[in-house]
This record gives structure tokens, C-alpha cells and sequence, in this order.
């Protein structure tokens, strides 16, 4: 029989507690009878009552009840499911202060992470706090207590979905249309069988792919078809992997783009492909690689887990030559494709699992002068060792992670002799505890 953990009685009595820290994923740090405690939405500096939620052996999580002495940097959130949503956890922290505080965890985890101070920190990247979100996987459930389909992210710390009507952060072509939605999901046969959305939001439409666990009836494509065209949409159907997003019958194929303006560039894009959720700060950031990487014409470059190409074309427009690998084919396949149709000729793009030996393929036995990472949250540790053969004179690390960063920066310095020049933060994802980071590195 198999033997369940019996859950610990919680005191329910509220405590008070000072914050002195805030952890990676913004939540206030307290220590009571010697204990951490990790509490939500709470700020350093802030006086608080708050009531446990767990307690373990070496720490302890709670929630704010109250707050006692509030910190200047504290604000009254603008989205009235803040708490609920699990989407954001740092709307109750004021604009401009969210990002100092990513900056100041870069700093932190370097120091503690990878043993190095940041020479000189980055200007943080900053654009719009709110509907700057491009892309995301929605949540849909129907509920049958409710008689409702919600549609959206799940609650905080639970599997359930959280029950909102409107995202802030989400391009208002979707995030106001929530309930809308919803409300069409409801009148489908199948509204018990839609488990999620794909969001896919380009510069001029914006594509849904619905995931369907059976076939809609004649009727469900209708009122799909009858949405779509309502609120200016272009809704798909998904019945297995991301290759079978296929449009509505009947309907034309409509391709999601987003530009690059000051490069020249338009990027084509299948709705389930990972592409940056925000098009300001993409933008910016790669103006801030392609600068700080001086391209020339005699550069060879080397464009590490690329994506669609996403800085591999900026760079080659620049470059000599530029060489990306991905780990995905269809990926590859694509970026092959944009740079075919931007009339971009001095790239190429090959499949590589960089995780694995890459040393015999042809592409890694050349020499480049300069290098751009920009992996997952795992982080890049496995290929540095490869850099001794490419000699590369600079390297650009663009992060989602600043743990792995930071831990792969001390590689870097440490034992491969580079220097660290700059470091700082992009503010890709407002409102939430992401950080999205970027490094700068010459060899010594």
C-alpha cells in the first residue's frame, strides 16, 4: 500500500517578521527562531505579519497577512488577480525598482555563483510594463461547477487554473479577450477536450493555436471560424505536436513575423516556435550584442543554441561569415528559410545537440574570432571546453538563468582565461521574478 507524507498542522497564529533579503524567485527572506523563512510579496526592509504556509526542517515558506512597516519601494498592483494568477509575482514592487533589483541579484549570484565581481554593470535594458507579451501557453478548462471554460495561467503554488477575465501583461489582443475566449470554448462540443492555447503574437496578427483532445464537429469549426473573424484573430487547430498546427478548414495559413528594422530583417515564425515574448527588448538587445561585438567584414562567427537566427542574421549582416547551431531541426529549417528570404547568403545553419561531443562535426573544427551563447536555463557549461579550438578573441553570453550565467562565467574566467568586461540586465519579462542577463567576455 503505498504510504502517504502526513501533512504537518501549521500554526495559524500570524507572526511577525523583519525581511533582510530577497530570494531569486521574489520572495522576502526572514529568519525566525533561526529558521529562513521564505514569504511571498514580502520586500526587504518591511516589517511584516505573516502566516506559514510549510515548514521543513531547514526552512520554512509563508505568505504575507499584514504589513506592519511597508518598504518605498512597494506599490498597490494594477491587475485586480494579482495573488491569484501565478503569472506575475512582482507587480506589488514598483516599475523602475524591479529591475535594480534582477541587477542586483546578477551581482549577487556572480559574487556567490561564480566568484567574480561585474567590472562594469550594463545600462538595464527597459521597455513597456505592460502588454509587452508576445507569446505564451494559456491554460483552458472547462468547469462544470462554474459552467464556465476558464482560460489563462494557473494559480499561484496550484495546479488549478486561476480564474481571471483580462492579463495586463499579455498583448491586448489576447490578455482583454479572455473571457471572450472562454465563452466561445463553452459553446463547443468539445470544450471539455481543449487543454491549452498557443499564443503566437507577430507584428501584424495574432495566431491561437488551440490544442484539441478529439476532432471538432462541423458546428465547433463554425463558431470558431465565426470568432476568428469577429475579433480579428486567426484561430488554429493543434491535434498533436507543434507540426500539426494546421489553420481552420477552409481558412488561409497565416505566418506570424516580427521585424527587425534597423537591420533590415523580418523573421518568419510557426506559432509554437520559441521566439522572444518581447519585441522591444529583443530589439534592444540585439543592438547591444551587435555593438559590443564591433562586427567586421574579416569576423568569423560562431552563433551557439540560435534558435530561428534570431541575432545569427543581424550579426551576419555585419560579419564575414556566421555559422549557427540548434538543437532543433525544424528550428534550423526555418532559419535557413529567413535567411533565404532576407537575401542574407554568408550563414549557415547546422543541427547539433551541444550538450553531446560536437568535435566531429566540420563546423566545429574551424576557427572563429567571435562568439555568441545564448542558451536554456541549463546553461552552456558542456561546449566551453570546445572554445580552446576556436580561439575566439571575444564572446557574448545572453542568459535566461543568471545562476548558470554566473556559474558559467567563473568557467570562463577561472579556468579558460577570459576576462570579464561587462554584465547586466534586460527587462524581458516586467512583473515577474525572470531574469533575463547578458555578459561580455575577451580572451586575456
Amino acid at each position: 500500500m503505498a504510504r502517504h507524507r502526513k501533512r504537518k498542522t501549521l500554526p495559524e497564529t500570524p507572526v511577525n517578521a523583519t525581511i533582510t533579503a530577497l530570494t531569486h524567485d521574489g520572495r522576502g527572506v526572514a529568519h525566525v527562531d533561526g529558521k529562513a523563512v521564505f514569504i511571498d510579496e514580502a520586500l526587504p526592509g518591511e516589517q511584516v505579519e505573516f502566516i506559514y504556509t510549510d515548514i521543513r526542517k531547514d526552512y520554512a515558506e509563508g505568505r504575507v497577512s499584514r504589513i506592519i512597516e511597508a518598504s518605498p519601494q512597494r506599490v498597490t498592483p494594477e491587475c485586480p488577480h494579482y495573488g491569484v494568477c501565478g503569472g506575475c509575482s512582482f507587480q506589488h514592487v514598483a516599475s523602475d525598482q524591479q529591475i535594480l533589483i534582477k541587477q542586483h541579484l546578477l551581482v549577487e549570484q556572480f559574487k556567490r555563483i561564480g566568484k567574480l565581481d561585474i567590472p562594469e554593470i550594463w545600462q538595464p535594458l527597459t521597455g513597456p510594463h505592460w502588454g509587452y507579451r508576445r507569446k505564451a501557453r494559456m491554460g483552458v478548462k472547462y468547469v462544470a461547477a462554474k459552467d464556465r471554460v476558464l482560460v489563462g495561467f494557473r494559480e499561484k503554488k496550484h495546479q488549478y487554473l486561476a480564474d481571471i477575465n483580462t492579463c495586463l501583461v499579455m498583448h491586448p489582443s489576447v490578455g482583454t479577450r479572455l473571457t471572450a475566449l472562454g465563452d466561445m470554448i463553452k459553446g463547443l462540443s468539445i470544450r471539455s477536450q481543449i487543454p491549452q492555447i498557443e499564443v503566437a503574437i507577430g507584428d501584424q496578427v495574432t495566431v491561437l493555436a488551440i490544442r484539441v483532445l478529439e476532432p471538432p464537429s462541423a458546428d465547433d469549426i463554425e463558431q470558431m471560424r465565426a470568432f476568428s473573424h469577429e475579433h480579428n484573430l486567426h484561430l488554429c487547430l493543434q491535434a498533436k505536436g507543434p507540426d500539426s498546427i494546421v489553420p481552420l478548414p477552409g481558412e488561409p495559413e497565416v505566418t506570424p513575423t516580427y521585424a527587425l528594422p534597423e537591420h533590415g530583417i523580418v523573421f518568419n515564425f510557426r506559432p509554437a516556435m520559441f521566439t522572444q515574448v518581447n519585441y522591444d527588448i529583443n530589439q534592444a538587445m540585439i543592438n547591444r550584442v551587435v555593438d559590443a561585438l564591433d562586427l567586421k567584414p574579416t569576423d568569423q562567427v560562431l552563433d551557439l543554441f540560435c534558435g530561428l537566427g534570431n541575432f545569427t542574421l543581424p550579426i551576419a549582416k555585419r560579419a564575414g561569415k556566421v555559422v549557427g547551431i540548434e538543437g532543433d531541426l525544424p528550428l534550423v529549417n526555418h532559419a535557413r528559410a529567413n535567411a533565404a528570404a532576407n537575401g542574407i547568403n554568408n550563414v549557415e545553419f547546422y543541427v547539433a545537440d551541444l550538450s553531446k561531443d560536437i568535435s566531429q562535426y566540420t563546423w566545429s573544427q574551424q576557427r572563429y574570432n567571435k562568439i555568441l551563447l545564448d542558451p536554456s536555463r541549463a546553461g552552456a557549461a558542456e561546449v566551453l571546453h570546445h572554445l580552446a579550438h576556436w580561439q575566439p578573441e571575444q564572446l557574448i553570453y545572453v542568459s535566461c538563468n543568471p545562476s548558470t550565467l554566473a556559474r558559467d562565467a567563473g568557467i570562463l574566467v577561472h579556468e579558460l582565461g577570459f576576462t570579464l568586461v561587462k554584465a547586466g540586465v534586460m527587462d524581458m519579462f516586467p512583473h515577474t521574478a525572470h531574469v533575463e542577463s547578458m555578459a561580455w567576455f575577451v580572451k586575456n
